[in-house]
């Protein structure tokens, strides 16, 4: 049976950084910097991205190359016979979780696009935070919208990694970069925008509280996809020989890269326009479409954001629907195609209650959040976290020393010294720091 493999490294690199890009950088990260004090914040993220995010990545990349399966599987081949494997079944199911009200924001971005093309979104005066209730309310139109969000998700993994994923994510990472370009130019031309670059990039630590600290940890390793395994499964597909090393910090940097330049294309206009940069979740469909009401082709400028924000949302959800298809499929490729759409419809059914988390179903709560809301809490605050901390453990614990300096020093330069920094890192500080990020989120520090 013909195991599939990515036809190129940086077929890989575009993929892994395109499940890291998505959400958390280009939305949920800038509103964190804006109600977290701006530059200091983003310097912290960038520090924690290094040294937390980057050695976790290393980590599920030795798993999945090392085996060359995917997660469940790999962990089986580590350590046989024991109750590891239930590492990647938690990967598994907070996937499909995340997914399934990922897919909702898909939705609703999808929505807003179409809108955008119709001239529907950006009016003079108009009450974009009452437009974006009113959007997210409409059952038949987020349901609609997320079964095409998804729709597309599934043909692209039905196809394959190289044929599906790695395809669709050359075409969409560069056409991210350059619509990022665009604009930035747009935005650092404005008056006054200097004060919103000032704002994201000259740190004030006057403004840093210990909770933005562990706030901007826990994004570090949130950003990167790391503790679902997906790049457990996504490094599976890599050659047996070739470093591993240069890709992980490809992956961080273009993450690194691709928030800086989301804070670069807001931050300027939001500050130029006369409005808050601590507008927490509503950056993106409330104050965005606000702020580019006020400039000329404004309605333009949304649509060439939404179709930004789209890509990436995309190239994170094929991530997240190919550790599923890859551990039903057990590396038959004939099945993926069926695997896919079961999974998918999957997912659509388990999504519906987030969906409708807005309207129809808005008076369901459970501990006092709506069904959206508690599913991510779900996945951001428990599964996540401990799935990050599970293989923190794994890692040195249960891998042979000498497989894991092969896997990381071969055709690395750095030597001892690069292993030794990574595997201490590994042992005795990741797990602490998971911890103490976890009990924060559940608010017990």
């Amino acid at each position: 049976m013909e195991k599939e493999q990515w036809s190129s490294k940086i077929g890989f690199i575009l993929a892994a950084a395109g499940s890291a890009i998505g959400i958390g950088a280009i939305w949920k990260l800038p509103y964190v910097t804006g109600v977290s004090g701006g530059g200091a914040f983003f310097l912290m993220f960038i520090l924690f991205s290094l040294f937390i995010g980057l050695p976790l990545l290393l980590a599920e990349f030795v798993i999945g190359r090392s085996t060359g399966k995917e997660a469940i599987r790999a962990y089986i081949e580590i350590a046989p016979k024991s109750k590891w494997y239930l590492i990647g079944i938690l990967g598994v199911v907070t996937s499909f979780v995340l997914l399934s009200f990922y897919s909702v924001v898909g939705g609703w971005i999808s929505l807003y696009f179409v809108k955008g093309l119709a001239g529907g979104v950006i009016e003079e005066g108009a009450d974009y935070g009452g437009l974006f209730g009113q959007t997210i309310s409409s059952a038949w139109s987020v349901l609609a919208a997320q079964a095409a969000f998804l729709l597309v998700t599934i043909v692209v993994v039905a196809k394959g990694v190289q044929s599906g994923i790695e395809k669709a994510s050359k075409i969409l990472m560069p056409a991210l970069f350059v619509l990022f370009i665009i604009l930035i130019i747009r935005s650092l031309t404005l008056d006054h925008a200097l004060d919103g670059v000032k704002f994201f990039l000259a740190p004030d630590f006057s403004s840093i509280t210990s909770e933005s600290i562990l706030f901007a940890m826990g994004q570090s390793f949130f950003s990167l996809s790391v503790g679902v395994s997906v790049m457990v499964t996504y490094s599976s597909y890599l050659p047996k020989k070739g470093s591993i090393v240069q890709p992980a910090l490809s992956v961080v940097g273009m993450n690194l890269f691709i928030a800086l330049l989301a804070g670069l294309a807001i931050f300027p206009a939001v500050f130029s326009l006369g409005f808050e940069p601590a507008e927490g979740p509503g950056l993106l469909f409330v104050v965005l479409p606000a702020v580019f009401e006020k400039m000329v082709f404004g309605e333009l400028f949304l649509l060439l954001f939404l179709v930004l924000f789209l890509f990436a949302t995309l190239t994170s959800a094929f991530s997240m629907l190919e550790i599923v298809v890859a551990t039903l499929a057990k590396g038959n490729q004939k099945k993926r195609a069926k695997f896919a759409w079961i999974a998918g419809g999957l997912i659509f059914l388990l999504g519906i209650p987030s969906a409708l988390s807005f309207g129809t179903m808005a008076e369901a709560t459970i501990f006092g959040k709506n069904i959206f809301d508690t599913a991510d809490f779900l996945v951001s605050n428990i599964l996540m976290p401990l799935g990050v901390f599970l293989i923190s453990i794994f890692v040195p614990l249960k891998i042979k020393k000498e497989v894991l300096r092969q896997e990381l020093l071969q055709h690395s330069k750095g030597g001892s010294l690069l292993f030794n920094l990574w595997y201490n890192v590994m042992r005795f500080i990741i797990p602490v720091v998971i911890i103490i990020v976890f009990l924060d989120s559940l608010g017990f520090i």
